[in-house]
This record gives structure tokens, sequence and C-alpha cells, in this order.
């Protein structure tokens, strides 16, 4: 059984941010670290000798714990704080998510995650007059129900929400940012930034002093999905992140609701075709509500971190791995192949075949594809 949550020690929450931040440690591999050692600690210990059986010719070093402290400290200084999965605070929609952050930092009104109901209104960033005057009324209207707004901080329709929400009477709203909690993008939004983190409440996944760069927007996207029971889209083009805000919230079982526009304004071509594609159409916050009513948050169970080492033997899956990992290695290419396919044709179990794949992904050498399939990268020199 999972452990009940509980914050975690400062010694806890040190090891965490390590872990978090060590070299090819994803929110996947997180997790299956912890189902395999049990403690964030025990794990860091582990990193370099399972990397190099892994195929790493250079020594693995984890995060070291002179930098995370130095975070931890620098996010104290901010007023700000680290959030880790297995906590009360963390919440568990999210949670609920594959790629689940194992950390977050949160700075302002940590009682909104608590909230039962956020929904997220994201859009294009060039977006029209009619757009943002959209997505701030139906966002004040949402927040006067009671509902936390959620987005991403963008120009544009996000920084219209956030503007919306704020426009209601103790309403709330949650800004998911792609860089550092301590960074401010874009820089005509600084007085936005300032009452989110007073007001609102303003998450990062990155390291503070983090500046946003392309790759990091998908997994601030990711986030924003995570968060809300559902997503709105207002506005958006038929590539933009606004889309794969609203595939992650498909591949997450939420519900995806968008506002139609004009067929000939290319800002609208992403909104109407989530429209064809089975989205809801909706045009207000009551529309939103009616749709809504009756949905609940997912929950997930504990990670088993904090649980008795003796729950999780590992030495005789070690053993078994060494045993199947040439077999494992023959079959991989750089084509991707089903995990599944690969675990029929190697006869192995499911714990030996994680721990070998553990191995190549801490090793740099496992590449990840959708629909459970991985492919084999050169090591590397």
């Amino acid at each position: 059984m999972s452990a009940p949550p509980r914050p975690l020690t400062d010694q806890e929450r040190l090891d965490w941010l390590r872990l978090a931040r060590s070299e090819n440690v994803g929110p996947s591999t997180f997790r299956r670290l912890l189902e395999r050692f049990g403690r964030a600690g025990k794990a860091l210990e582990r990193l370099p000798d399972l990397a190099r059986r892994g195929g790493r010719k250079l020594i693995y070093r984890p995060y070291p714990a002179e930098a995370a402290l130095a975070e931890l400290e620098r996010l104290a200084s901010l007023g700000a704080r680290a959030l880790a999965w297995c906590e009360p605070d963390y919440p568990p929609a999210l949670r609920a998510t594959d790629g689940a952050p194992p950390v977050v930092t949160v700075k302002g009104r940590s009682d909104l995650l608590a909230e039962p109901v956020r929904i997220a209104i994201v859009g294009a960033r060039n977006a029209s007059a009619n757009g943002r005057r959209i997505a701030q009324d139906m966002a004040r209207d949402l927040a006067t129900a009671g509902a936390v707004v959620v987005s991403g901080m963008a120009r544009g329709i996000d920084t219209a929400a956030h503007q919306g929400a704020f426009q209601a009477k103790g309403g709330g709203t949650i800004a998911v940012v792609a860089g550092g909690i301590d960074v401010l993008y874009p820089p005509e939004n600084a007085a936005l930034f300032e009452r989110l983190g007073q007001e609102g409440l303003i998450v990062a996944e990155m390291p503070p002093g983090t500046e946003p760069m392309a790759r990091y927007f998908p997994r601030r996207n990711r986030i924003i999905a995570g968060l809300s029971g559902a997503v709105v889209v207002v506005e958006a083009a038929l590539k933009s992140g606004s889309l794969i805000t609203a595939r992650f919230a498909n591949e997450q079982g939420r519900e995806i609701l968008a506002v139609p526009g004009s067929p000939l304004d290319p800002r609208c071509r992403g909104s109407n075709h989530l429209i064809r594609q089975g989205a809801l159409l909706v045009e207000d916050a009551a529309q939103v509500l009616e749709a809504l009513s009756g949905i609940k948050f997912l929950e997930t169970p504990l990670p088993p971190d904090l649980q008795n080492d003796a729950q999780h033997p590992d030495s005789e899956i070690e053993i078994s791995a060494g045993q199947t990992r040439d077999m494992i290695l023959s079959l991989l290419g750089p084509s991707p192949v089903e995990v599944d396919e690969l675990l029929r044709q190697c006869h192995c179990s499911a714990p030996v075949m994680g721990m070998v794949l553990l191995e190549l992904d801490l090793a740099g050498r496992l590449e990840r594809h959708p629909g459970n399939r991985i492919s084999l990268l050169a090591p590397a020199s």
C-alpha cells in the first residue's frame, strides 16, 4: 500500500530534488527508480552503477547536493517552495498523469491547487480583439462561479484569461510558466507576473533562473492540461502550442472545449479543427459549466517513496537483468518497437525488462516514442 501523504523532511526534499534534476531522469524514470529502490536517496546511490551497466562510457554523476541546496535556498528567498508529488499539496489531477513532474516549484496561493474545479483557457498569442474579450469574459465568469482559471501567461489569450479571473471578486488563477519561477516572460506582463505571485499562483517545473526555451513549452503545456479538469481553446492556429495542450488533455482523459471562429481567420483554424474532431463547442462560461457538470478530478495512488526499503528487493532482478541484457540489446535498434512485443520475444519478466530499460535510460541510450515504443541510441563517446 502507498504511504499516506505527508510533507518531506529536509533531507528527503533535497534527495527528491537531486534525483529529479539528475541527467536522463525524466518523470517516468523517476517513478521507476522509486518503484525499484523505495527512496530517492537510495536511488541516487545506484545511478552511477545503473548508467554504467546501461553502456554509459563517461562516469555518471548525480545532481550535486550543493546545487540542489542552493536551489532550495533561492526558492525560499523568493517566497516560493518546491513541492513533491508525494506531498498533500500536490494536486491529485496532475499526479494522475503519466508525465507528472516529480517536483514543481510554486509561488503564491497554494490553496488554489486544492480547489475542486480548475479549468484551463489557452489560445493564440497574436489573438484578435474579439478573442481576447471572449477569453477575458469567460475567465471572469468562471472565476465568479468558483472555478480556478489555469493558463500559461503568454501574450494574447493567456494574458486575457488571467486578467479576467482577477476581475472576479476573490477569483483564483494559476499560471504555469516555461522557465524558472523567477523569470518574467513576456516582459510586458511584469505587473501581471507580480500579481500572480501574490494573489494567484505561479507553477514552474524548471529550476529558478531558467530562461524559457522552445523545448520547454510542451512540458509547460502538459502541466496546464494535467492541472485542469478541462481545457478551453480560444483562437488557435493549426500548428500551435494550444493544440499541443489539447492533445495532452485528450491523452490525460480531460474534456476539450473550443470556441468557434471565422473560417477566414488562420487564428481560428486550430480551434475549429478541434470542434470537427469532437471538442465541445462553447461560446461563454455558462456553456462551459453546463458541459462540465458532474466531471470530477482523477486521483491516483501515491508513489512508493517513504515506504520500507525491505519491500523493494532488487538483487535477484539485477542478476536476471544481467543475464538478459544482451538479448534485449540485440532486439533493439534505431527503429521503434513496442515494449510489449520486446517482452514477448525476450521471454523475461516485466521487472527484469524494466530494470534493463532503466539502465539504458540512465545511460542516455533509450529513446521513447508514442504508443509505448522504444528505440536504441548509440552510446555516447
